[in-house]
């Protein structure tokens, strides 16, 4: 299977695959949008934003801002890997644009600074990003610091989104995949924005990453509880803080 996976041709068509998938089973549900207000006002301001999400919700993720019309550019940040290949197909199917890069491996460069300036460049034009802060590889549900380093640097506003759907499948991969069939109900749920100032030092970056990575953990159980899903577990332990009342970050 793995050496059948590393054929170019095989990676494509298994990508358009999935992704026509993704598109059938995102139209074919009925959703409840909670929050929807608050990315509604950052895409009438035209300005950008970077949208973060778990990597085991990535299936329906595209949904949600397509749901709430924005149609301005977005891209997704995938890793350089042979599983990247595939998701990369996917993505432009349902109509995501592509940045792929990750952080280095054993020593090895796997695009991280040329991803960084890619992105940049897509803020300062207006467009959103897309990025699994816990991605490629983990742990489940605990965000890495990529996300706030970008926020800081672009301005842009970070906003966590969730999405659950009943009957779905959880697979007992690193980031409990979550498989959905079509029709049926979802919910997606939206965070506040939160702002990363440029001048931020080690002590609010971490502060930031900590807030970011608490809240997509309670949107998410949110999205999960609305549909009657059992709650998916954040690897470690560590509870949830109570829901944002205002942005964090001045």
């Amino acid at each position: 299977m793995k050496n059948l996976l590393n054929s170019a041709f095989l990676q494509m068509v298994l990508g358009r695959l999935i992704g026509a998938y993704m598109w059938f089973v995102g139209a074919t549900t009925r959703w409840d949008i909670v929050n929807g207000e608050v990315a509604s006002a950052l895409r009438a301001n035209g300005g950008p934003v970077v949208l973060c999400f778990w990597h085991g919700r990535i299936m329906l993720a595209h949904t949600a801002w397509i749901r709430l019309g924005d149609t301005r550019a977005t891209s997704i940040l995938i890793s350089q890997s042979r599983e990247g290949n595939i998701i990369s197909y996917a993505a432009r199917t349902v109509g995501v644009g592509v940045i792929r890069g990750s952080k280095e491996k054993a020593g090895k460069p796997k695009g991280a600074f040329e991803a960084m300036r890619a992105m940049m460049r897509h803020l300062k034009s207006g467009g959103a990003i897309c990025i699994t802060p816990d991605g490629p590889k983990g742990p489940r549900m605990r965000a890495e610091m990529g996300p706030i380093q970008l926020a800081r640097l672009s301005g842009a506003p970070l906003v966590a989104m969730a999405w659950s759907k009943n009957h779905s499948k959880v697979f007992n991969s690193w980031d409990r995949f979550v498989l959905s069939p079509p029709f049926g109900r979802g919910a997606f749920v939206f965070s506040l924005p939160m702002f990363v100032p440029r001048n931020a030092d080690d002590g609010e970056m971490e502060a930031a990453r900590v807030t970011l990575e608490n809240e997509m953990i309670r949107i998410t159980q949110d999205a999960d509880a609305r549909v009657g899903a059992a709650p998916i577990e954040p690897a470690g332990v560590a509870a949830p803080q109570p829901a944002l009342t205002e942005a964090p970050f001045p």
